[in-house]
């Protein structure tokens, strides 16, 4: 094909490929000694599939099989397919957090993206991180991209019922502090539980984010449930590898799928689906790279009439297997289609309202309908007041009616070394209407945010029968977690935030309604403590972890690093040699 029927398709791989001179000779005849023949040169569009496998990311182990099925659909549709690698977060077995990393893997994933003749991109994305990451590092440059998810596990079985990821390690964990499960039954337990390929099988952070890939309309409908080890995985890869090509050919880049209305539309289902609290920060992080305008305030006015349609772990009974036969994402964006920008373009070249229409509930144990939902509060509360003036999050569906109003005395822990030394102590001062307060466990502070806000019951009130408390902290908890918890609090403790000046005793008033979370001590109390209170000194001195310290924004903000809000787009005006 002739350089001006190459620059008249608009394919950026021409700038390398379509070249006749020494640059496009080195391009092309490197390449080849991969075996691929001239014509893959031609004038195809080359579509990069972003693959975030690694033996280290269990979730995503199965990913390289994956890959072959999307090269197979982009072959198919006439494209060039190109596999490479990227930074992977393994949530299981990651120190001290993957939250801390999953700024540094976006920057991965751009730079990859950018510097690479690539003209669209597939994103093979799994555990909690790496959804955001990719689709943080890939909004930063703007090609036309499609979202894989590997998929949740099957169930796990354990004698004769289903347990699930997450959400009943933390139950089995307070149940061996309490005594009322041994050590051999917990043991047993964990073989039984991870017994497939893929990622959390709950309503965790990993299927949140593969189900609200659906939402924001930059993956193929059932994306978030099939599990990773059916079939029509492997067939929505082949298919999404087709789409892929297509959407270089329409130019549909990701800015054009990604607008206010597709935040808008991920809010709306987060809220229907009682997914997790992890997701406010990524879809915050991921709006500053696009230039969208988003905010804590329009998660609580989106998503607070929202009811909770979805029975899973860890707002309720089933699992993800249950999810996809019961229909899926798609039958409850099908429920929602009222409450949607309906109009909002997909990937799929239709409005999510089209991608979605006729989509049917199977079994209404596990998806309901607005008309009878599974419980009548599913979005994330967004709580402010003086011991967050920035704002505060805490996950209705997974809290206790009860502790929704609530005034306690607190008992504070100064980190999570305290956490550990003191939470067991048979000589705490606490009792079941006391608030768990955690400091310096934020975006700095721990540092990278852990998961680590859902503070375990003290054993003592474990035996008494008690199990839930408030408790609140800077830090995020598991999207397996459950509890009335508030996280994210920001500012941070580390980062001179009023949840630093909370002493043993304070009384804390939480009104989730009233969308209110009070320190009720004097100002001039605050003020007096304020002045006593150390600068935080990160312990970091060099690498990365100096880089995020220095550089990483509060929760309401998404925890990005401030120099990468907005984009740089995808073209690089030097060459290599």
């Amino acid at each position: 094909m002739a350089d001006d029927d190459q620059k008249k398709k608009g394919l950026r791989s021409s700038e390398w490929f379509a070249r006749q001179d020494s640059y496009g000779f080195i391009y092309r005849s490197w390449m080849k000694n991969q075996g691929h023949a001239q014509r893959m040169f031609d004038g195809r569009p080359v579509i990069g599939i972003c693959n975030t496998w690694s033996d280290l990311t269990p979730c995503n182990g199965h990913l390289r099989g994956l890959a072959e099925h999307v090269k197979r659909g982009v072959y198919e549709a006439g494209g060039f397919p190109l596999e490479f690698p990227v930074t992977s977060l393994g949530e299981p077995v990651m120190r001290p957090t993957t939250m801390l990393f999953r700024n540094l893997a976006s920057m991965d994933v751009e730079a990859s993206i950018r510097a690479n003749p690539m003209d669209g991109v597939v994103l093979l994305v799994g555990c909690d991180k790496t959804t955001p990451a990719c689709l943080m590092g890939a909004a930063s440059v703007g090609l036309p991209t499609i979202v894989v998810s590997g998929g949740p596990m099957l169930s796990g079985r354990w004698e004769g019922r289903q347990i699930g990821s997450g959400t009943d390690v933390i139950r089995f964990k307070e149940a061996v502090r309490a005594g009322t499960m041994s050590v051999e039954q917990f043991m047993a337990a964990e073989a039984a539980m991870s017994r497939s390929a893929g990622s959390c099988m709950t309503m965790g952070t990993a299927s949140t984010m593969a189900s609200l890939c659906e939402g924001l309309g930059v993956s193929l409908p059932d994306n978030g449930a099939i599990p990773a080890v059916d079939s029509r995985r492997q067939v929505l890869a082949f298919e999404s590898g087709r789409r892929a090509v297509e959407m270089v050919r329409e130019n549909l880049t990701l800015p054009k799928v990604l607008t206010r209305d597709a935040f808008h539309n991920a809010i709306v289902l987060n809220a229907a689906l009682g997914g997790s609290t992890n997701a406010v920060v990524h879809l915050l992080a991921l709006a500053g790279r696009l230039g969208v305008d988003l905010s804590l305030d329009d998660w609580d006015r989106w998503g607070r009439d929202v009811p909770c349609l979805v029975n899973l772990m860890p707002s309720g009974q089933y699992l993800m297997e249950d999810f996809y036969y019961a229909g899926g994402v798609p039958a409850v964006l099908n429920e929602l289609r009222a409450r949607l920008a309906a109009g909002q373009v997909t990937v799929t070249g239709r409005s999510i309202g089209e991608a979605n229409d006729g989509a049917a509930i199977h079994d209404a144990k596990v998806i309901r309908t607005l008309a009878e939902p599974f419980k009548p509060l599913g979005g994330i509360a967004v709580l402010r007041g003086n011991l967050a003036p920035d704002g505060a999050v805490l996950k209705p569906s997974a809290a206790s009616p009860g502790l929704l109003q609530h005034r306690g005395r607190a008992v504070v822990f100064k980190g999570p070394d305290d956490l550990k030394k003191r939470i067991d102590d048979p000589d705490l001062p606490v009792d079941a209407d006391s608030v768990l307060v955690l400091q310096y466990c934020g975006p700095k502070g721990y540092p990278g945010m852990a998961e680590i806000g859902n503070l375990p019951i003290p054993p003592k009130l474990l035996r008494q029968g008690v199990t839930d408390m408030v408790r609140i902290s800077d830090a995020r908890m598991s999207g397996t977690a459950y509890g009335t918890v508030v996280l994210h609090v920001a500012p941070e403790a580390a980062a001179g935030g009023p949840l630093a000046l909370v002493r043993d005793g304070d009384w804390v008033e939480l009104d989730v309604p009233g969308r209110r979370l009070h320190l009720d001590v004097p100002e001039a109390e605050l003020e007096r403590r304020r002045g006593e209170l150390a600068a935080f000194v990160s312990p970091y001195e060099r690498g990365w972890e100096k880089l995020y310290v220095e550089h990483v924004m509060q929760a309401d903000k998404g925890v990005d690093l401030d120099f990468l809000v907005g984009s740089s787009g995808p073209y690089v005006d030097r060459t290599s040699h």
